[in-house]
């Protein structure tokens, strides 16, 4: 009965690695698209950001480059949107859909919105059993039989990684959609590229998707083998 689920919950796993690929294949296909579009309004992406931010009455947040591609984010302890260096100096529709969707974490954080908050809190336990949790899981698989408590250790150090990866979703979901009620109310996007922009955002928001299926599925394997560890 144990290896039937064991084998149900790799083939679960396998599935989705496979559908992460995919996902993160599309985004980059549609970012590489989306970025040879340009806006009507020809803002780059940091213009984008700052006026976003000023109409949101947010002056304390600053807009930076960062170097990469894809590593846009928002930090809330140093107050700055943070955008890589092709969505800062790029006027296209994508540069302006990531640079709204960062503002609209700033917008978050401005406003206490619960679930960036709750994020928030548990960073430094994520961060704290990111560091150990694997060292953990494996002593606690070799240790099984004689110290099972290891193990359990360890799931319960996962599983607030999988709820860190869940809670993520309302938050990136949330941060997209004031992204696009912005960039449709003040023109900065028209009938046409207002599509194009949801449909770059919608792309980002199933890797979050998908990893937190990711993050359950793994989670669930390591239960499974500490209940079949504890039967035997």
């Amino acid at each position: 009965m144990v290896m039937t689920s064991m084998n149900l919950y790799w083939i679960i796993f396998i599935g989705i690695a496979l559908a992460s690929w995919l996902v993160s294949a599309s985004l980059k296909s549609k970012f590489k698209k989306y970025s040879q579009i340009r806006l009507p309004a020809g803002l780059t992406g940091r213009e984008v950001a700052e006026q976003m931010l000023r109409d949101n009455g947010i002056y304390d947040v600053k807009v930076t480059s960062t170097p990469g591609h894809l590593t846009d984010h928002y930090n809330p302890a140093a107050k700055t949107v943070n955008l890589s260096e092709p969505v800062y100096m790029t006027n296209s529709i994508a540069a302006a859909a990531v640079a709204a969707h960062e503002c609209g974490h700033a917008i978050q954080h401005a406003k206490a919105y619960a679930p960036l908050q709750l994020r928030s809190m548990l960073v430094p336990v994520v961060s704290f059993s990111s560091n150990i949790v694997q060292w953990i899981l494996l002593g606690g698989m070799l240790l099984i039989n004689s110290f099972p408590q290891l193990l359990l250790a360890g799931i319960v150090l996962f599983a607030c990684t999988t709820l860190f990866s869940f809670i993520t979703l309302p938050v990136e979901i949330n941060a997209s959609h004031r992204a696009l009620v912005w960039l449709r109310s003040t023109g900065i996007t028209n009938m046409q590229t207002q599509g194009q922009a949801e449909d770059a955002l919608r792309s980002a928001a199933y890797t979050y998707v998908v990893a937190a299926l990711g993050s359950l599925a793994t989670l669930l394997y390591y239960v499974m083998i500490f209940l079949g560890g504890r039967r035997n």
